[in-house]
């Protein structure tokens, strides 16, 4: 027996590296794929139908013969043919499970199956014994073949030897038990909710599935797929989440924009993005029978990227908001959660500003009984809203504008009416709620009372005003709460979408995430549910035409050898809802634009038209059913009018546009704007004046089409999410339940046509341009298709895992990824290559800046030394000035020491001598002999003493007088000194301004001409004068300073004042001259004056004599300065050494 393993068991990861196949047992064309394909099972399939089965539907049918796996007991069993039929419902059912299968899936009454082992085959009956040990009879022909053991809890359905329910059930069934919620349907990923949080997400494991290190089913390997394929094809991409309510898509899709955000973050605007789901969900998510936190709209994100794979912006659509849940909750659900929230986690201050009560307290959310969620802290998830809002740039004023338009919702509920005549009109009453309602919404509550009493409706060019019954009237105060919370619903995610594109360059690139509401069936369906199972249908179509249309007909097209898979189409059901004139949301429309339709009338037109579709039953009364692609749903049309009309009257309008609140106004403006939109098809006219606006369904069923060609220029990646469950309970798995989410996601036909098909398709183009640089022969002169043979030969590709066709290669899966390994492995040897070549260059390159930088630094640090230097020198220069001011303060210091000293010491000799004489006058005493004589010796002592005081005095008053004079003079001196310092000063100034103007007619004259003959006869001129001038003064000036005499001493002075004239004169002279010369070359270069001269020569010399004259006339300055100075010194010095000498002659004189 051979030991080859096909290709097909190659591809099961599961099996053990063991593990043998013998030749009886191997299958033959066993194939895998990664293209995902969907369809439904058709209806009124039973059990019975299993008996028969197409060949094609069997992993071990080819084209060439069957073989079927046999027992390892009985080798000699025959080989039988599958019988062929158009009709199958089990896809891997053969007639072997009648032959000795050791399992078989049976089908109990209760509808679910149960393994059980062959016992024995007798004709069409076996005898099968099930897990409990339970032995039973069945007919052959209704077992349904299972899968070995070993195949158990495989990740991809793909790798299923069987294909059929209940080994489907099974699988899904063996990995939700083991938290494994993710499995692979082919292209398809299948969800199932676990509800309960299992350790699957994270960092960890974000950056596991971006290395690529960890290859199990996961949304983040979806998402991973989805934007690398953005940046290697610049194709933009699209994750499409579906499913019923309750089975995760939500969550779901915040996961996949988790690692969309982990994987191009950087900027922060990621973080922004994540936050939009915390006020989405409080503002658009409710709690429902079946689900705590299903979505009530429908969303779209468009998450915009950069050329380097980072976000750079994004983009929120939201599709069909269930207003009617604002005002109307069934019993056990909830509204909107932002009101639970609000009421729960307001502060304070924020309820005493809104007048927030409990929730219980409030009619809109009372009628439910229901306020809470288990395991769900409303406060807490109320501050996580408040800080998404101030991620995303709401300002604090605008949100508590938004919670004031929540509060008045909430009070609009508990606005009630009073009637007031006997025709039941009514009135609202003037109470707590009335008047909270006005605040909050800013208007007057007499306009408000008007607007939910009375109607104005024009007739003509007549106004007529209608009071409103009590029905009427709380239709008013309802449709009035429905479009305030609606509009601020839409305003919200406005704010959102201006929050994430601002300042965001986009190009192009995006990966949009599809959340919407799944398929609802539930026991009474109304008009939301007739619109949300529309749009399924319609993603349903989307997801047929690429899974299964346009993959068959691409093959088909291309001319390669396929066998079509049929699958279930939806078509006529769309065509149900969308045909014109005879569909139903034609109809609908029509229906609405009766003022006298009812909802009676509707259904009774519906069953008038439409009893001949397929798709369409009709009921007694009101009800009629539509066979959708996942099941028959009944609708009632109560309701269905009104909610399509969507009416809210221009009184209510012009009360919002009246408000002072600055969002009630824009709420107003945008209806108003939406209402001068033109209307295609018959116009709604009840109500006189109401604006003539599309209807919800037509307005909903444009924003699908859009929608639709949204996603049709995207590739497509699928997620269906499966409910285990109705009750919500970890660990329960209902196989009923999930079976029928399977049939409506068309898994089975799915994973069929992934393992027949060619998921992995290319041009012959691109394949060659891609992968052509790895052949070794020259291809430069070929065509594309004979270049992919080649390539395709030069691998050793078998020919059973691709197919040329006429521009495309196909491929089957896995095949493409031998030929990018090699060509990533080539590329990787190339760009070595080229890295070092280019880590060479560069380090000659920084060899060379290195180089050019040490001279630039050798520069800098150059001036740098040098600014130093100049900055010490100054510091030096400060410092000796500093010093010499120190020293000159200490010397004058001790010289007022010494002259102190000085006195003392005078004082003390001039007291020794006045000791001196009164010895002598004592020795006279003692030398007398009489009384008499010894009186009159003392008076002639006593009056030549007095004699000499009043001399001394009188000298005294005379030095003292002198001394005066001589202040005097010296103060006279110091005037004149001071008034020489100024002339010279005011002569250097005047020298200064005319030098500049001397060199600024220079310069002029320098730039056209220069002249040299005319300058120099006049540089002879002056020369000579200068000379004379010169020795004449510096004669006259040497004379007065040579004469000497008391009565001389004003001469000096007289004589530099003279020369300082002189110098005046001289330079006023050559100024002139110089003035002259210039405008003379002037002219002479203009041609105004004809010399024989060169201007440019005699400019330059005119140039040179000016700056030897300058130089020679300021050095002459400066001598003249230094004469005068010197003068002043000594006169100074020499008057008061002469009034000293005067001084100590006469003291000299004066001594006894």
């Amino acid at each position: 027996m051979s030991q080859k393993v096909t290709p097909s068991m190659q591809s099961l990861k599961s099996l053990p590296a063991d593990y043998r196949f013998d030749g009886s047992n191997a299958s033959v064309g066993l194939t895998n794929s990664s293209i995902p394909r969907k369809g439904g099972f058709r209806n009124g399939t039973s059990p019975s139908d299993t008996a028969t089965g197409d060949s094609e539907d069997s992993p071990y049918s080819g084209h060439v013969e069957q073989q079927f796996l046999v027992d390892d007991m009985d080798t000699d069993a025959a080989t039988i043919p599958l019988p062929q039929s158009d009709e199958r419902r089990w896809s891997d059912t053969s007639a072997y499970a009648r032959k000795k299968i050791l399992q078989s899936w049976i089908q109990l009454p209760n509808g679910n199956w149960e393994l059980g082992k062959i016992l024995s085959t007798s004709g069409k009956e076996s005898v099968l014994s099930l897990a409990e040990g339970k032995v039973i009879k069945v007919m052959s022909d209704t077992l349904v073949p299972a899968n070995p053991d070993i195949l158990d809890g495989v990740d991809d359905l793909m790798q299923l030897s069987y294909l059929n329910e209940p080994s489907v059930l099974y699988n899904l069934n063996y990995r939700y038990n083991q938290d494994m919620i993710y499995t692979k349907a082919g292209p398809v990923l299948v969800a199932v909710n676990p509800f309960k949080e299992i350790p699957l997400y994270g960092n960890r494991y974000i950056e596991a599935y971006r290395k690529r290190s960890n290859e199990s089913p996961h949304v983040y390997a979806i998402a991973d797929t989805a934007i690398r394929e953005m940046i290697r094809d610049e194709v933009n991409q699209s994750i499409i989440i579906s499913g019923e309510s309750g089975a995760g898509k939500t969550e779901t899709a915040k996961i996949a924009m988790q690692y969309l955000a982990a994987l191009g973050g950087g900027s922060g605007i990621e973080y922004e993005i994540l936050k939009t789901n915390p006020i989405l969900e409080a503002f658009g998510n409710a709690k429902t029978l079946r689900n705590d936190n299903s979505s009530r709209f429908g969303k779209l994100i468009e998450i915009h990227f950069s050329e380097t794979g980072k976000i750079s912006g994004a983009q929120v659509q939201t599709f069909l908001l269930e207003k009617s849940r604002v005002v109307q909750c069934a019993e056990g659900e909830r509204s909107y959660h932002i009101f639970y929230q609000l009421c729960a986690g307001a502060s304070p201050a924020l309820r005493e500003k809104l007048n927030l009560t409990s929730a219980h307290e409030y009619k809109y959310l009372g009628q439910s009984n229901c306020y809470s969620i288990n395991g769900v802290d409303d406060a807490e998830r109320f501050h996580t809203v408040k800080e998404a809002l101030d991620i995303v740039h709401v300002s604090k004023e605008d949100q508590e504008s938004v919670f004031a338009m929540l509060a008045a919702v909430l009070w609009l509920g508990n606005v009630s009416f009073t009637v007031i005549d006997n025709e039941n009109h009514v009135e609202p009453v003037a109470d707590e709620s009335l008047s909270t309602v006005a605040k909050l919404i800013g208007c007057n509550i007499n306009d408000l009372k008007l607007s939910l009493s009375k109607r104005n409706m024009r007739v003509g060019k007549d106004t007529i005003v209608q009071k409103l019954t009590l029905p009427q009237a709380i239709d008013a105060r309802d449709a009035l709460a429905k479009s305030i919370y609606s509009c601020l619903f839409d305003w919200l995610v406005e704010q959102i979408n201006k929050s994430l594109a601002v300042g965001k360059r986009r190009t192009g690139r995006s990966i949009s995430i599809l959340d919407i509401y799944g398929f609802e069936s539930f026991n009474k369906n109304s008009f939301e549910q007739f619109c949300i199972n529309y749009a399924n249908e319609r993603l349903q179509q989307h997801f047929n035409r690429h899974l299964f249309k346009l993959e068959q007909e691409e093959y088909i097209q291309d001319g390669i050898d396929w066998t079509r898979v049929d699958f279930e189409d939806n078509q006529d059901c769309l065509s149900l809802f969308e045909k014109k004139p005879l569909g139903l949301l034609s109809l609908l429309d029509e229906e609405s634009t009766f003022p006298n339709g009812t909802d009676l009338t509707l259904a009774n037109k519906l069953k008038q038209h439409l009893l001949s579709n397929s798709c369409f039953r009709g009921d007694r009364g009101k009800l009629f059913t539509v066979v959708h692609y996942a099941g028959e749903v009944t609708y009632e049309t109560t309701g269905f009018l009104e909610k399509n009309r969507d009416l809210l009257h221009l009184d209510s309008i012009q009360l919002l546009s009246s408000c002072s609140c600055h969002l009630p106004q824009a709420f107003a403006s945008s209806m108003l704007i939406q209402s001068e939109k033109p209307v295609v098809g018959p116009l709604h006219k009840a109500g006189g004046a109401d604006s003539q606006r599309l209807s919800v369904a037509t307005k909903f069923k444009g924003q699908l089409f859009q929608l639709m060609q949204r996603l049709g220029n995207t590739t497509p990646h699928f997620i269906r999410c499966i409910k285990p469950n109705n009750v919500q309970s970890p660990g329960l798995y209902e196989q009923g339940l999930v079976l029928q989410q399977l049939r409506c996601c068309g898994v089975l036909e799915v994973v069929r046509i992934s393992r027949s098909g060619f998921p992995t398709r290319m041009s012959h183009q691109k394949f060659a341009r891609r992968y052509g640089f790895l052949l070794v022969d020259n291809i430069a002169d070929k065509d594309p298709l004979s270049v992919s043979v080649a390539i395709l030969h030069q691998f050793n590709i078998l020919p059973e895992m691709y197919q040329v066709g006429y521009t495309k290669l196909f491929f089957r899966t896995g095949q493409i990824g031998v030929l990018e390994d090699t060509r990533n492995r080539t590329l990787h040897g190339i760009l070595r290559v080229q890295s070092s070549f280019r880590g060479y260059q560069a380090r000659c390159h920084l060899k060379e800046l290195r180089m050019g930088i040490s001279i630039l630094q050798s520069f800098v640090r150059g001036e740098k030394v040098r600014k130093d230097f100049a900055y010490l020198r100054r510091r030096h220069r400060a410092a000796a000035t500093l010093q010499s001011q120190v020293k000159s303060k200490i010397a004058r210091k001790q010289y007022k020491g010494v002259t102190e000293a000085s006195v003392v010491i005078q004082s003390a000799i001039r007291g020794w001598l006045v000791r001196r004489c009164s010895g002598d006058i004592g020795w006279l005493k003692s030398g007398g002999t009489n009384e008499a004589g010894e009186v009159l010796v003392k008076a002639s002592v006593l009056s030549e003493l007095q004699r000499r005081v009043l001399k001394a005095e009188a000298a005294l008053r005379e030095k003292e007088e002198e001394n005066d004079i001589l202040q005097q003079r010296l103060q006279q001196y110091e005037n004149r000194w001071s008034e020489y310092e100024t002339k010279m000063k005011s002569m250097e100034e005047i020298w200064q301004k005319q030098m500049r103007s001397l060199q600024s007619s220079l310069s002029i004259a320098k730039k056209s001409l220069a002249v040299e003959d005319s300058a120099r006869n006049s540089d002879a001129s002056v020369n000579a004068s200068d000379a004379t001038d010169w020795d004449s003064s510096s004669n006259q000036f040497k004379n007065h300073t040579s004469k000497g005499g008391g009565g001389g001493r004003q001469q000096p002075m007289s004589a530099g004042l003279s020369v300082i004239g002189r110098l005046a004169e001289e330079f006023e002279q050559r100024a002139q001259v110089f003035g002259d010369d210039a405008k003379f070359l002037v002219e002479v270069k203009s041609g105004q004056v004809e010399a024989n001269l060169n201007p440019d020569r005699e400019l330059r010399r005119l140039k040179q004599m000016f700056e030897t004259w300058k130089k020679d006339y300021g050095g002459r300055l400066r001598e003249t300065k230094m004469i005068l100075s010197k003068l002043g010194s000594e006169e100074s010095s020499g008057s008061m050494e002469k009034v000293k000498r005067k001084w100590w002659g006469r003291r000299n004189s004066t001594k006894y």
